[in-house]
């Protein structure tokens, strides 16, 4: 199973970015997706999270600003980021809960795609 997100780039504060994670493989279903960031020298936290059932969850300091989404017949997850700030600038790493089949699940993350929000 890979994980290939897309999406990141530069842009200036106020703006708007969408990041995709597409999945691929031998994947018999997917269960909880999360996108999560890094900025230089701190820890990886999670930004949001959605469910099978498309539950969402976010961080407090992206409420009203991020929007997560899945498509389950593409294995995919999006992240809509709307009044980018400049502390929003890290690398975001998708991460997948995937079943291999109805007995075993684990899992996976994506490579990073960076997101710079700058003047």
């Amino acid at each position: 199973v890979q994980l290939q997100a897309s999406g990141g780039g530069l842009v200036q504060p106020g703006g708007s970015l969408r990041l995709s994670c597409a999945a691929s493989g031998s994947i018999f279903s997917i269960y909880n997706m999360g996108w999560y960031r890094q900025a230089p020298g701190k820890q990886r936290d999670l930004v949001a999270s959605v469910s099978p059932a498309g539950g969402t969850n976010y961080a407090s300091s992206v409420v009203g600003r991020f929007t997560i989404a899945r498509d389950n017949a593409k294995n995919t997850m999006y992240l809509q980021m709307n009044s980018l700030k400049s502390e929003d600038t890290a690398v975001y790493y998708c991460n997948m809960e995937v079943h291999l089949d109805p007995w075993t699940r684990r899992g996976y993350w994506g490579q990073g795609t960076l997101v710079t929000v700058s003047s």
